[in-house]
């Protein structure tokens, strides 16, 4: 009797559009939390989470790579807001934000690891991942879009059946602190 081939199911991850849309709803994901519902539930055997490379964040980057993803990094661009009226300093203008456009990139390794999984997992919500999916759908190597939240891109509609919501999971794959309540 021949033994079926267990399929290679890689899980590809925009990590801002899930963080993102998640905290939206006002809960943060619990990473270890998902890379464990990603085996377990999809069969998932790697896992490709893609996000902007800040240096101070180094320690986060081993920590999740740690858990068993493998960690994407992008360069990022500081983004500069120029207030319409120049004396006006705008609030948190010390801190600014950081621009790391990762789509580009989670395209290109979806492409190239081809060869290496069976069936993709994709995790984000936004349109500008339709044509990858369409594609990945029409090689019959989609296996689920895990949209963070109800509010995605309408682009998806075609994918009805393969769209899961992850927000119906936020109960078992939320953070929640570790750090003991003062009494």
């Amino acid at each position: 009797m021949l033994k079926k081939k267990k399929q290679r199911i890689y899980a590809f991850i925009d990590s801002q559009n899930l963080n993102v849309s998640t905290q939206k709803f006002g809960w943060k994901m619990d990473w270890r939390k998902f890379r464990k519902f990603l085996k377990d539930k999809y069969g998932v055997t790697r896992a490709y989470l893609f996000i902007g490379y800040v240096p101070e964040m180094m320690e986060m980057y081993e920590f999740l790579h740690g858990l068993g993803y493998g960690v994407v990094l992008k360069p990022t661009l500081e983004m500069h807001r120029i207030p319409k009226d120049a004396s006006i300093k705008l609030e948190g203008e010390d801190k600014k934000p950081v621009k790391g456009n990762v789509d580009a990139d989670m395209v290109l390794w979806t492409m190239k690891e081809m060869p290496n999984y069976d069936k993709a997992v994709i995790v984000t919500g936004d349109g500008d991942f339709f044509t990858l999916i369409e594609y990945l759908k029409e090689q019959g190597r989609l296996h689920k879009l895990l949209t963070p939240n109800v509010h995605y891109s309408s682009l998806f509609k075609p994918f009805q059946k393969n769209i899961e919501q992850l927000g119906k999971y936020h109960r078992q794959l939320s953070y929640k602190s570790r750090k003991p309540t003062p009494k």
